[in-house]
């Protein structure tokens, strides 16, 4: 029998963390300092990516998945990409999908969940 791993469980609702075989699970996460535009917030969360994976023993060199969300697809998408692109490990980049959707609150831009391997 596998066990589960949660981190960072403070929250009511969540774990940001979960650990299952071998597999990190972050719960989406979003800019808390309300930064104005797309690239700061999308900055502010993959710092937070950064953060947490490394928690969790693991680093964006093992992305499996993303799945990123935003408010505004035809305004963000050009500006989120730009600094996703400059993140994200050239030589190992994830499956991704991206879409336009109503986040929890309007100061949120831009949502980002991944998942990554602890191999």
């Amino acid at each position: 029998m596998s066990s589960i791993t949660r981190l960072e469980t403070s929250h009511p609702r969540m774990s940001q963390i979960v650990i299952h075989n071998k597999t990190v699970y972050l719960s989406g996460q979003v800019d808390e300092s309300s930064s104005p535009d797309a690239a700061s917030q999308t900055k502010s969360i993959l710092s937070e990516i950064d953060r947490l994976l490394a928690l969790a023993g693991t680093n964006k060199s093992k992305l499996l998945r993303a799945t990123i969300w935003l408010s505004n697809i035809e305004r963000d998408f050009g500006p989120m990409n730009t600094v996703w692109t400059e993140w994200v490990d050239a030589k190992n980049k994830p499956v991704r999908a991206c879409t336009e959707a109503k986040l929890a609150a309007d100061k949120y831009l831009v949502e980002i969940q991944v998942e990554a391997s602890v191999e």
